[in-house]
């Protein structure tokens, strides 16, 4: 299982080392009066240590064992370069040196991100670890909350989807509710049509009987009317076929990791209610998997939603949506203040702008710039795409009320499946989808192959500064 040591972060050491910020090219640290000295600076030169940004130099003391570490700030110092720190330090207690305030705190944080390790299917070899001096000030509960909101989502993404299907996720929400004083609601199989989500029960119906597909709402604190009430929605297709409309081989490989949207959901939705943050709460997860059998549904099938609109399928590989619509369509009936969705959705996403930077959709100005400045400020990143109004058209349907494959003229598949989901989204107040990748595909010191948290942080540090006590 995903491993994140609690003593990662600990609040005082009498022997923890320094890991000093060196600036690049100028042989000094951050601070006046900071710059390397003797042994230091003589090992610094004969090892080529410039103070490039991520740059780490082990410098040893007489008697052999680390002195202290340089690591390289580049020109400006990006706190999360200290994620790689606990794989690289080795074992002990360590202090960072020539960061303050904000910057270190967010330093920390990285420390404790980079600490994820996901071994439930493979021994690895005891070893000690390298643990960080909490910076002053820093709220070290829910610094380590975050992390392990983080590792959730991306032990939940990394693990099979043997081992995470629909009744896992729901397992998961239970925990998560029962730990926090909240509700679940799971509305399962065929009590899907009873209860009014028939595009998740057309998704999910070919799925073995043991792996039905759900719907799963979490409430919190929905009796307290005179709070703002937020939902979060997240796509939870635990393994993606392509459903008929059949992926080929390479397409498929990673499609455990399309249910990243609901494990993004859950672990915010459980840093929410840890910092007991003054809003109700809601989540919503449709958990399925996109199967072929017999029962499967088609191209060119007519779909029922439960808004009422009427959906056709020009592809089953565009499955996401159509759970999405259900669930967003529930999360309105709620009347939110807020809305933010998660979803694995659109390779074209990936075409757009890469694995790393998530696309943000929404037409509220505000709550873009918010989250758009809260990831900055925690090193989350995302970038605004549009809803652009002129490809609207392209989701037109001659014999149903919208179509879930846009026509090829519009191209912009992350642009159109964002427009696709903006007809179900909740019309009070304001609501963003986030389209995004919740995977690494390449191992580098703090981020392993595979599971990815994004846009986590960013929306959390932005739900925490809106609505804070």
């Amino acid at each position: 299982m995903s491993v994140v040591h609690s003593d990662l972060l600990i609040a005082a050491s009498d022997s923890a080392r320094p890991v000093r910020l060196i600036a690049q090219g100028q042989g000094q640290g951050l601070k006046q009066g900071q710059a390397l000295t003797g042994k230091s600076a003589a090992w610094a030169e004969a090892n080529g240590f410039t103070g490039k940004a991520g740059q780490l130099l082990i410098v040893p003391g007489d008697d052999g064992a680390a002195l202290e570490a340089l690591l390289g700030a580049g020109e400006a110092f990006d706190p999360m370069t200290a994620r790689s720190l606990p794989t690289r330090l080795p074992a002990g207690d360590w202090r960072l040196e020539g960061v303050e305030g904000e910057a270190a705190q967010q330093a920390a944080l990285a420390f404790a991100l980079g600490g994820y390790l996901f071994d439930r299917y493979k021994a690895r070899p005891e070893r000690g670890r390298a643990r960080l001096v909490a910076p002053s000030g820093l709220n070290l509960t829910e610094t380590l909350n975050i992390a392990a909101a983080a590792a959730l989502a991306r032990e939940m993404v990394d693990t099979p989807a043997a081992d995470m299907g629909p009744l896992q996720i729901e397992t998961i929400a239970r925990e998560i509710a029962q730990g926090s004083g909240a509700t679940l609601t799971v509305t399962t199989g065929d009590a899907l049509l009873e209860d009014n989500y028939p595009a998740v029960h057309a998704v999910g119906r070919a799925a073995a009987p043991h792996r039905a597909p759900r719907v799963l709402e979490i409430g919190w604190k929905l009796d307290q009317t005179d709070l703002p009430l937020v939902a979060l929605v997240g796509k939870g297709v635990v393994f993606d076929t392509g459903g008929l409309d059949l992926k080929p081989a390479a397409g498929m490989r990673n499609m455990k990791k399309d249910m990243g949207g609901s494990a993004h959901a859950l672990a915010l939705g459980r840093l929410i209610m840890q910092a007991d943050l003054p809003v109700r709460l809601v989540v919503l997860v449709a958990a399925v998997e996109n199967a072929v059998s017999a029962d499967a549904f088609r191209p060119g099938d007519i779909l029922s939603s439960r808004k009422g609109l009427t959906i056709e399928i020009g592809n089953t590989d565009a499955e996401g949506r159509l759970i999405l619509a259900d669930a967003l369509t529930r999360a309105g009936e709620h009347e939110p203040d807020l809305t933010l969705d998660f979803a694995t959705l659109t390779g074209a996403a990936r075409m757009a702008l890469g694995p790393e930077l998530p696309p943000l959709y929404t037409d509220d100005e505000a709550l873009a710039e918010g989250i758009l400045s809260a990831g900055r400020a925690v090193g989350d990143p995302l970038w605004r795409m549009p809803l652009w109004a002129g490809y609207r058209a392209a989701l037109d349907s001659e014999i149903a009320d919208v179509r879930n494959d846009s026509a090829a003229w519009a191209q912009a598949g992350s642009v159109t499946a964002a427009l696709f989901l903006q007809k179900f989204a909740p019309t009070t107040g304001s609501w963003a989808h986030m389209d995004i990748f919740a995977w690494n595909p390449r191992a580098r010191p703090g981020h392993p192959e595979g599971g990815e948290a994004q846009a986590l942080r960013a929306c959390y540090r932005y739900l925490r500064d809106r609505f804070a006590k």
